[in-house]
């Protein structure tokens, strides 16, 4: 069932990955996870014939399906920049895409998720692909998970106007934070923190365009 047909099928997928290899993704790892994830499962049914196109997609709530190069570039930009990632906490479930891809990479995920009806399909989706090394909670994803902490990795799927400190005082010695800042003008972050020291260091990676990060939580 998982396979796909048609739009769905290994040949569609295999020409998404090209094009995520003529945009500049190398990590071999990432992208054979993103050819073997069903995107279409993440989708609603009318648009599920459009999961392999290399464009963000909605997903209702005013929400969205993160880029597929979005997705590649930023999974590509923790797993490289971090040491060893045992534990990753993921801001903002949405549809549970990013996570499962994170799943498929490394040992734990933890993903915070504000609108508890995306949660519920992102359960239930990640109970179908039998993925069973991730945490779900429903909550603030400013605030992150401090109770799970520390993470060797952090990453936001949506942009906040500044990083949000509780956010780097969940970061493990030398652990690295992937995030869009920005309002109508948004650049991905990655920011390291410089040992087990208060310092971090921040590197400006490439324009983007994300949902902003909403306080408070809806069900």
């Amino acid at each position: 069932m998982l396979q796909g047909v048609g739009m769905t099928s290994a040949r569609t997928r295999d020409r998404l990955i090209q094009r995520l290899v003529d945009q500049g993704v190398t990590n071999m790892r990432v992208l054979d996870v993103m050819r073997n994830t069903p995107r279409h499962i993440f989708l609603d049914e009318a648009l599920a014939h459009r999961a392999y196109e290399d464009t963000a997609l909605p997903i209702g709530h005013g929400q969205t399906l993160s880029q597929p190069y979005t997705v590649a570039r930023m999974t590509e930009i923790l797993l490289g920049a971090a040491g060893k990632l045992d534990k990753v906490l993921e801001v903002g479930t949405g549809s549970g895409y990013q996570t499962t891809v994170l799943a498929q990479l490394v040992p734990q995920v933890y993903s915070v998720e504000r609108i508890k009806p995306l949660q519920d399909k992102a359960r239930e989706r990640l109970r179908q692909l039998g993925l069973r090394n991730v945490s779900l909670r429903h909550a603030d994803g400013g605030f992150g998970w401090p109770e799970m902490g520390p993470y060797e990795g952090i990453l936001s799927t949506a942009a906040p106007h500044a990083v949000p400190q509780e956010l780097l005082k969940q970061l493990a010695p030398s652990g690295v934070l992937v995030i869009p800042i920005g309002g109508r003008e948004q650049h991905l972050h990655l920011i390291m923190r410089d040992g087990d020291s208060d310092n971090f260091v921040t590197r400006v990676i490439e324009p983007v365009k994300f949902v902003p990060l909403v306080s408070g939580t809806s069900r």
